[in-house]
């Protein structure tokens, strides 16, 4: 069976990590379908729109979707793109690999975060010159599904159950209801559950992250508390991600477009390889998926490494480094 990947580049360094992973999944020699598209800030100049229809039905279609980075124009290509493939969900690693200088080696968590609604759900407005507003979406529908998701994940993997991260002291009624569904969702499912404060979670990660093992959290708290984690483990260079929906996914690296290295030829393409390793477990190739990371953290380990981990590798001598450990 063929599988069809879109994949979109987008702006700055997306141009140059994108296509070092496509290079490693062609590597590999499956049944791929690879077909280009356009987003981003080049594009809107040039058309006026930062995503072209054309692009989100290509999304919207194929079985998977390989996006880099974009700049100004972030929210407006990205939001709309997981909305394409029907993402609920998204799943954010923060680990620490052999080689690279991390602040807390110890530091292997992963957050699955609520990816429809909270404060990403775009009712903002501007009522005077004084006045401003944002209304938060939490709804129990997209709070059981994260969780329904969050219960299969723990259980096929080597986890203990979830801890859940919520602001529900303030926003009581939001929050609360978010931490409750989610809770509610987990006994049902005999998934044994804790949970924290958001704020207290920013500073217990940072002390002693190895107490943390998955977590599950609301759209922006889990952005925000994700980043934080990537500043324990060498930056977000190193984090990968996926947004899956119930019939497609995309994935995409952590980091921005990176406009003061783009066209030097020395973006770390880490994360956007890790990302398609999680593509390829995504669609089922299990073994590859691993083959993949296991290449990336070897490279990691022995180098040679980007600029950004303290060597002075190129992207392209990185990516071949994993395929020829591949």
């Amino acid at each position: 069976m063929t599988h069809e990947i879109v994949v979109i580049p987008g702006d700055g360094i997306g141009q140059e990590v994108t296509p070092a992973a496509v290079d490693v999944l062609r590597a590999l020699e499956l049944d791929f379908e690879f077909v280009e598209a356009d987003a981003g800030d080049a594009v809107a100049e040039e058309t006026g729109e930062p995503l072209p229809q054309e692009t989100y039905d290509l999304a919207a279609e194929a079985d998977a979707t390989l996006f880099g980075a974009v700049g100004e124009t972030a929210a407006d290509v990205i939001l709309p793109l997981r909305e394409a493939v029907g993402s609920f969900v998204n799943i954010r690693p923060a680990k620490a690999y052999p080689g690279v200088d991390a602040l807390r080696p110890e530091t292997d968590l992963v957050f699955l975060r609520e990816n429809t609604e909270g404060v990403y759900s775009g009712h903002e407005d501007r009522l005077t010159q004084d006045v401003s507003t944002l209304t938060r979406v939490v709804t129990e529908s997209a709070s059981r599904d994260l969780a329904e998701f969050a219960c299969e994940y723990v259980s096929g993997d080597d986890h203990d159950g979830f801890t859940i991260a919520h602001k529900a002291n303030v926003m009581r009624e939001t929050d609360g209801l978010f931490r409750d569904t989610v809770a509610e969702v987990a006994t049902e499912n005999g998934v044994e559950t804790d949970e924290v404060l958001m704020d207290a979670f920013a500073t217990h990660v940072c002390l002693d992250p190895a107490q943390f093992d998955v977590v599950v959290c609301p759209n922006l708290a889990g952005d925000v508390l994700s980043d934080l984690a990537a500043g324990l483990v060498g930056g977000l260079g190193l984090l990968p991600s996926a947004n899956v929906g119930r019939d497609r996914a995309l994935f995409e690296p952590v980091h921005g477009s990176a406009p003061d290295i783009a066209g030097e030829g020395v973006a770390n393409p880490a994360a956007t390889i890790i990302s398609a390793a999680m593509l390829l477990e995504y669609l089922g190739y299990d073994d590859e998926a691993a083959a993949v990371e296991t290449a990336v953290e070897a490279t990691l380990e022995e180098g040679p490494r980007t600029p950004d981990l303290g060597g002075d590798a190129s992207t392209e001598d990185v990516t071949q480094a994993v395929i020829d450990r591949l």
